[in-house]
């Protein structure tokens, strides 16, 4: 399915940029005319043909790439997105520029996802050949969301203001798109770069995460107005860093503002265990593995603790089959508390045909399950086959059947705890689906193993993620690592105790009370964004066609 979309498919989107139907553009010899420096670097972008036209987009899509975690280095999505921007006003046909933007997306995506290789060298006699296809194959898929977003700013919206702003607007409906077509893969988001400026990442409690995204592509792309010396463009460019100085200084308030204590009585210790992927599943090394998780849960300080928490998959598969198991993992819970880890679940002998769950139980002191979530948003072939009768492949993680899907987002309410909502390794990278509305929680929960992924930039992309689901929400999230990153993170997205990535041992922390009032995004979710996108859209469309060309 991902291969067609490698670089070869990008040609093809190229090759039919002389079919495409005529779009208003900035004329070339205006273009050409331009004297300043910005103009002339806009002018060589516009006019490039060929390969360099496609090597200089996918070369900028690499570069914004550094703007996400764990680097951070925003500055460069002041050159990436003009760029983007110069490249669309030189297409002169919306096909060019679809075709510009999918070279752009194809070196984010392929540069920001490299991690994935990772996860095919666990057993690389079997998937080591994959990683081509999966890596390039993926990145192609995703870039599509991208072409369609400069499409629609090359088809709708002339050069100048109205095109930032509509590639801005539909450059967030394809995040959106993207977050549930073919299951969903909203990773990366752009707006996940503002994680380093905190007060900025604030917006996310009103707009989400997609909302953040919308602002990050308006205010990057507008430098791509000074191409030419004028006071519409400074003032275009002035405005848009007001805009984003006033949402800074909004979030700065809000931070100003959290006087919420740590919940009483509640002490969580998150267990990292740093178990390396390629050892995880050695039947011979199973025993070894429950012990070391038992040991570090019962290291110094346990007795301060409350409840204990194990990363996903942490305890034996089928646990509700081994009492043996159960009855030593009550010797870690502490009094009165519980002990919470990932496993796999399956269906009682005999039962056909045969299920398998990927989960997160509670047992208590009696060594007894009281509480089980599934997961239900599952990794397509990671944790299940799509296309079987096309596909003859087997999945990536270990088993031969594929993994059955949960009920969706639930809230558990556990002896000794405020009602958490549980979310298993990626389910945590979808915006305005990891909690119960009718049950809403008083804080999350996020078990996962990144060690598919090695020491690379995925574990920090998927610690992002989380923060901003904590944002989004209002509500703090405890992550229970593998190999790390284990973390705290408070209602605001700020990290109160973490572990180190590839690091073994404990964390004892607090647990961070909510938000009293659920933010905005919260209550209403990704309307918000979309209403804001929308209104963008219409501005851009029907703007004035002299404030369009200027």
């Amino acid at each position: 399915m991902t291969q067609g979309m490698s670089g070869p498919g990008g040609g093809a989107l190229a090759a039919e940029i002389e079919a495409g139907a005529a779009s208003p553009a900035l004329p070339r010899a205006t273009i050409a005319g331009e004297t300043s420096g910005l103009g002339r670097l806009s002018a060589r972008l516009s006019g490039a043909i060929g390969w360099r036209r496609r090597g200089w987009a996918f070369l900028l899509g690499v570069i914004a790439v550094l703007a996400l975690p764990p680097l951070g280095v925003l500055p460069v999505l002041l050159l990436s997105f003009p760029g983007l921007v110069w490249l669309i006003d030189g297409a002169g046909r919306p096909r060019r520029a679809a075709a510009d933007g999918w070279w752009f997306g194809f070196g984010y995506f392929s540069a920001g996802l490299y991690w994935i290789a990772y996860a095919l060298l666990v057993d690389p006699l079997r998937h080591g050949w994959l990683i081509p296809f999966a890596v390039f194959g993926l990145g192609g898929l995703l870039a599509v969301f991208i072409a369609a977003a400069t499409w629609a700013a090359a088809r709708f919206a002339r050069p100048g203001l109205a095109r930032v702003a509509l590639l801005a607007s539909a450059w967030m409906v394809m995040e959106w798109v993207r977050s549930w077509i073919l299951t969903g893969f909203p990773w990366n988001l752009i707006g996940s770069v503002w994680l380093p400026v905190l007060p900025v990442a604030q917006f996310a409690s009103v707009a989400g995460t997609y909302g953040l995204s919308l602002l990050t592509v308006l205010v990057a792309a507008m430098p791509a107005l000074l191409r030419r010396p004028g006071v519409r463009g400074w003032a275009a460019v002035g405005g848009a860093f007001a805009l984003l100085a006033g949402v800074a200084v909004w979030g700065g308030i809000r931070l100003g503002q959290d006087t919420v204590a740590p919940v009483s009585g509640v002490r969580l210790r998150l267990v990292q265990a740093n178990i390396e992927q390629t050892l995880k599943w050695n039947p011979e090394m199973r025993a070894e593995h429950f012990r070391r998780h038992m040991e570090l849960s019962l290291s110094p300080g346990w007795t301060m603790a409350t409840h204990v928490i194990w990363p996903e998959t942490a305890a034996p598969s089928f646990l509700e089959r081994d009492p043996l198991a159960l009855r030593l993992m009550a010797q870690a819970v502490p009094p009165h508390g519980l002990l919470m880890t990932g496993g796999v679940r399956g269906t009682p002998p005999g039962v056909d045909p045969f299920q398998a769950w990927n989960s997160l139980v509670a047992v208590n002191g009696r060594g007894e399950i009281v509480a089980t979530y599934d997961k239900s948003h599952l990794v397509p072939f990671g944790e299940y086959m799509p296309l079987h009768s096309l596909l003859p492949l087997g999945k990536i993680t270990n088993g031969a059947v594929d993994f059955s899907s949960g009920p969706g987002p639930v809230s558990l309410d556990l002896p000794g705890l405020p009602t958490v909502g549980p979310q298993i390794c990626y389910e945590v990278i979808f915006p305005a689906e990891v909690v119960d509305e009718k049950h809403r929680p008083a804080w999350m929960l996020n078990v996962t193993n990144d060690g598919w992924y090695g020491v690379s930039a995925g574990p920090y992309q998927h610690l992002a993620a989380a923060r901003l689901r904590a944002i989004e929400e209002g509500l703090p999230l405890a992550r229970a690592a593998n190999t790390g990153i284990s973390a705290m993170i408070d209602a605001y997205g700020r990290v109160t105790g973490e572990l180190a990535l590839g690091t073994a041992g404990v964390l004892d922390a607090d647990l961070p009370a909510a938000i009293p009032e659920a933010p905005t995004y919260a209550r209403f979710g990704n309307s918000v964004p979309l209403i804001l996108a929308s209104i963008i859209a219409i501005f851009s469309v029907f703007l004035p066609l002299s404030a369009r060309e200027g």
